[in-house]
């Protein structure tokens, strides 16, 4: 079997379209997490107890920071994707970046914005 040192361009189209799925899932999940961050008071408490608003308010402040360190990660992961795109555009994707092995097909469907081999992550640890 001949050894090769670069996905085919039908391989490449095949990632091109799992990576394309994932990130407008990706953003789509953004757009969600975003507006949670900046939606004003959707519960009123205005006609409630001030001790139930000061709980209320706490509850939706520590919601908004998950939300926005969710909304990073997120922002991320979508950049990752976007730059698997360019590798793909480029003919470079699923080149180990420490190796210059190709990775095999298992991981990038697993992980389709990876950039090291098993190999290579493992040696990192």
């Amino acid at each position: 079997m001949e050894k090769k040192d670069r996905y085919n361009d039908e391989e490449l189209l095949e990632f091109k379209g799992l990576i394309t799925q994932k990130l407008e899932k990706a953003k789509t999940e953004y757009d969600i997490l975003r507006l949670a961050i900046t939606q004003g008071e959707s519960n009123d408490t205005q006609d409630t107890s001030p001790t139930f608003k000061i709980l209320e308010e706490g509850t939706s402040t520590l919601s908004k920071e998950e939300a926005g360190r969710l909304a990073q990660r997120q922002q991320k992961f979508i950049k990752h994707l976007e730059a698997a795109l360019m590798r793909i555009d480029n003919k470079t994707y699923g080149i180990c970046r420490e190796t210059g092995k190709l990775i095999p097909k298992e991981r990038l469907k697993a992980v389709p914005h990876a950039t090291l081999s098993v190999e290579a992550k493992n040696q990192r640890l």
